[in-house]
């Protein structure tokens, strides 16, 4: 399995990105796949007999030149004895950015697409004093505003997925900045707003800035509704740089987060049972997949534990596929 060999890596115009996971962890395959039926997910996803199918966790790190931007913190490692019983307790991503010469001071920015403690858990750790302190002493931390307020007062059915050690330390301290939606964290990353697995769950955009196109594989809302589409769409003007390897070099990927947890969700109408709102999820699928089918856009998927990223595409029959980087 890649998140146990060797980290995938690309460059996107002037950014390299790289996958880097924080482990896989059992899941309960009713509950991943919602209201569609075993006998179709089944075709999709390998389950054990106690349904249970392998989610992976994965983070996307983008190297700007400047700064390092790591997005999404996987599951940490302060769940209580309870949550492990469950979920396990992989708690890998330190460990294979240490295998690829990245320290915790090494990071510049955090972003984080909601609070659920699957993606922001190593925001934090806990001191040899037992004091909540940041894992990235030297970042900044970004969060959907709305997200860290619905937090604070969840409601019963999800409370369980919220942690506040994972956030509220690094809010009180102002290492936290809480976003409407839309805004640019830095030239070529901006964030967007997809409701449906929570109100305000945000994807990252990445475009970088023009000038080259190449791809290399190896180890490794406040504003207009579409003002982030549109931006990311400005800046993808083609390159007549060479591609290497063959591939097709993206001008623009999208960690997408939980709207599109893996390959196996990419139909328009397969969600979790964790959306919260899923009518949404389907409306802000169809929004995202009008620009990312057609510009070709490069799908980041949070959970899956094969593919990290793919092109979502639609053959001559309508039906989704995901082809591989």
């Amino acid at each position: 399995m890649w998140h146990t060999i060797s980290m995938p890596r690309l460059t996107l115009r002037d950014l390299e990105l790289s996958i880097f996971s924080d482990g896989t962890y059992p899941l309960d395959g009713g509950a991943f796949f919602g209201v569609i039926p075993k006998v179709m997910w089944s075709r999709k996803a390998q389950s054990d007999e106690r349904n249970y199918v392998q989610s992976g966790l994965n983070s996307l790190l983008i190297r700007t030149g400047k700064q390092n931007v790591l997005v999404e913190t996987g599951m940490g490692n302060k769940l209580s004895e309870r949550m492990i019983k469950f979920y396990g307790q992989p708690a890998q991503l330190l460990a294979n950015l240490a295998a690829a010469g990245i320290a915790p001071d090494d990071i510049d920015i955090v972003i984080n697409t909601h609070l659920h403690f699957d993606h922001c858990g190593w925001n934090t750790i806990r001191s040899k004093e037992g004091k909540i302190v940041p894992t990235f002493p030297r970042a900044k931390y970004y969060a959907p505003e709305g997200e860290w307020q619905y937090a604070r007062k969840p409601s019963e059915r999800d409370s369980i997925s919220y942690i506040p050690d994972n956030y509220d330390p690094l809010v009180q301290s102002g290492q936290m900045t809480l976003l409407k939606g839309g805004e640019e964290i830095v030239p070529g990353i901006c964030v967007k707003t997809f409701p449906g697995h929570t109100a305000h769950m945000q994807a990252v955009i990445v475009n970088g800035q023009p000038g080259t196109r190449t791809i290399r594989k190896g180890p490794a809302s406040a504003e207009p509704h579409d003002a982030s589409f549109e931006r990311a769409r400005l800046a993808a003007a083609p390159s007549a740089a060479p591609e290497e390897n063959g591939a097709s070099a993206p001008d623009v990927a999208c960690y997408i987060s939980d709207l599109i947890p893996t390959t196996a969700h990419i139909d328009i109408t397969w969600g979790m049972g964790f959306d919260l709102y899923p009518l949404q999820t389907i409306e802000s699928k169809k929004q995202y997949y009008s620009r990312a089918i057609p510009e070709k856009w490069l799908t980041v998927f949070t959970h899956d534990p094969t593919v990290p990223w793919a092109y979502v595409e639609q053959d001559d029959s309508g039906k989704m596929v995901a082809r591989a980087v």
